[in-house]
């Protein structure tokens, strides 16, 4: 156990811990979206798919500790992660030499947006505690309601945009962080995990932009 906790403690085990609870919120951020896309198939599919989920609460629950797990160990991971790179780094280094993509330089604010969304997004459209007109179980006039106001529609489009961008940093270099593939193969990987963030950002936006529109009302 002791040398488990050592692993853990180091920079090693502390990139493989974000890695691994990346891609466990990766796994829910895909189911998430394909949830919202049953949005587009009208009020009785949106509303029958959430009743289901609804309908095993020991396993929504279950998943929902295993949700707040992985993000507890993603954002302490990350902190640590930052903390040590700051303090390892030279001072004369420049900003643009610490990150070399657009992607890169929005991992840590980012990542805090996204995190503060979050927060957000369950008092919004979970709980309804910010929304003045949430009803229990409509999850269609909910989301269309909650959505109308061209305010929130940009703020969870630039959450859409945030997440793609997010996921592609993260999706590039978890194998490199778990060191299971090579610097060459993670490269060749790359357009792959492009199109896969691109799509799970369309899929997010593409809901808040139906509304604005009124493709959803």
């Amino acid at each position: 156990m002791g040398a488990v906790a050592e692993v853990c403690r180091s920079s090693v085990g502390t990139k493989a811990i974000v890695a691994v609870s990346g891609l466990v919120l990766w796994t829910w951020v895909v189911l998430h979206v394909a949830g919202n896309l049953t949005l587009f198939s009208g009020p009785a599919v949106a509303d029958g798919y959430a009743a289901a989920l609804r309908g095993t609460p020991a396993a929504l629950w279950a998943a929902r500790a295993v949700l707040a797990t992985a993000a507890l160990a993603h954002v302490v991971g990350v902190v640590s992660l930052t903390r040590a790179a700051r303090g390892a780094r030279p001072r004369h280094e420049t900003r643009a030499q610490r990150a070399s993509t657009p992607a890169a330089r929005t991992m840590r604010w980012g990542g805090a947006f996204l995190l503060g969304f979050v927060g957000y997004h369950l008092l919004h459209l979970t709980f309804g505690i910010a929304h003045p007109h949430f009803v229990s179980g409509r999850v269609y006039d909910n989301v269309v309601l909650g959505l109308r106001p061209a305010w929130v529609a940009i703020v969870y489009v630039a959450a859409a945009v945030l997440l793609g961008l997010h996921l592609f940093h993260g999706l590039w270099a978890v194998t490199r962080s778990l060191g299971l593939r090579p610097e060459t193969a993670a490269r060749r990987r790359r357009p792959a995990v492009a199109v896969v963030s691109a799509a799970v950002a369309v899929g997010f936006a593409a809901v808040p932009v139906a509304v604005v529109v009124g493709w959803l009302r």
